[in-house]
């Protein structure tokens, strides 16, 4: 019959020490004779007791050493090297703590991965959706004009405009996501240079002119400003987060509505740039996910106006690629304000 470890442990611990306390009692006994046995137990009383502690010792930590060694193995919960034979019978309350940290960081690591596979089958379905939408709407129109209708002008024109439409938004949301992945992988190279924020708002105001104008909404700066206000930034990509900011205020905004563009000073090193809106706004409960990828708050009405989804994702790792800050202010039904900081040239 097998005996438990520990039954074991306290069984051959109790031999040795009879075996000790037994030779020590007859040593004793056989050298010092009958007539002074008590001056031998008086003797006897702390031999024993040093050599009970020394066994006990010894076997104790022997056995409680090759126990942890093996959990440590088995776990590798800490290097080896920094386990010592020495410590074995203090380090119960480090091995404890060591366990519990262990498997509180595999719990971690078991819902980050478990939260990652359902943003992977999320972002799969979303990529799925969005394309599958301008596909299809291209392969409508272009088997109808396969079917006869091409040799109607009015029609053939039509059909081959909005399958125009259909091609565009599909290469938008390609370079959008090739964009989205070089940002998250390759990560982004910046190419910093002094410039002038107030010459390049204007610029997108320029070139944003013609789609503002078709929903009649004016762009504009807070205040006319008599000097140039420079900043130190990647000019190209701080450009791509303007356009975006201000697409989106255009898109989403009110007709016969205002955008304005502010720059204020933010800190001693900083400079703000607000966009804001007189459009809808947006509830609070969306502002947490708004740079979600493909993350919209209207569906129907984003689908209306175009674009990838991605906009706000691609801002947010412009901004955070140079270590500055997103942030957003929106009052539903009555607008919204995106800003973002820059820090000033010396």
């Amino acid at each position: 019959m097998k005996l438990k470890k520990t039954y074991s442990f306290t069984l051959w611990s109790s031999i040795y020490l009879t075996i000790s306390v037994g030779s020590i009692a007859i040593f004793l006994f056989v050298l010092l004779g009958d007539e002074r046995k008590l001056l031998g137990l008086l003797i006897f009383i702390p031999l024993a007791f040093i050599s009970s502690f020394l066994i006990t010792q010894y076997r104790a930590k022997r056995f409680i050493y090759n126990r942890i060694k093996k959990i440590y193995d088995e776990v590798s919960i800490l290097n080896e090297d920094e386990f010592h034979k020495e410590s074995a019978t203090t380090d119960i309350d480090t091995l404890s703590k060591s366990v519990q940290e262990y498997v509180q960081g595999k719990r971690i690591e078991i819902k980050n991965l478990t939260e990652r596979d359902s943003f992977r089958k999320d972002f799969l379905g979303n990529v799925a959706h969005e394309l599958k939408t301008p596909l299809f709407t291209v392969q409508g129109y272009i088997l109808t004009l396969i079917e006869g209708a091409i040799n109607d002008k009015l029609i053939r024109d039509k059909y081959l405009s909005r399958a125009n439409k259909g091609v565009d938004r599909l290469v938008a949301i390609v370079k959008d996501l090739d964009m989205i992945a070089k940002l998250e992988t390759e990560g982004l190279h910046m190419n910093t240079e002094v410039f002038n924020i107030i010459d390049l708002t204007q610029n997108v105001f320029d070139l944003l002119e013609m789609r503002s104008k078709k929903r009649n909404i004016t762009l504009q700066f807070d205040k006319f400003y008599e000097f140039p206000i420079f900043v130190k930034a990647d000019k190209e990509r701080i450009e791509q987060v303007l356009i975006n900011l201000i697409m989106n205020s255009v898109k989403y905004g009110k007709t016969n509505g205002i955008t304005t563009v502010g720059i204020e000073s933010y800190t001693e090193h900083q400079f703000i740039i607000k966009v804001i809106d007189n459009g809808e706004g947006i509830k609070q409960e969306h502002i947490p996910r708004l740079f979600e990828r493909f993350y919209r708050v209207d569906q129907s009405r984003s689908r209306e106006q175009g674009g990838s989804g991605l906009g706000l994702s691609i801002v947010k790792h412009i901004i955070e690629a140079h270590n500055e800050t997103m942030l957003i202010n929106s009052t539903f039904k009555e607008g919204s304000e995106f800003s973002f900081t820059l820090k000033k040239a010396k």
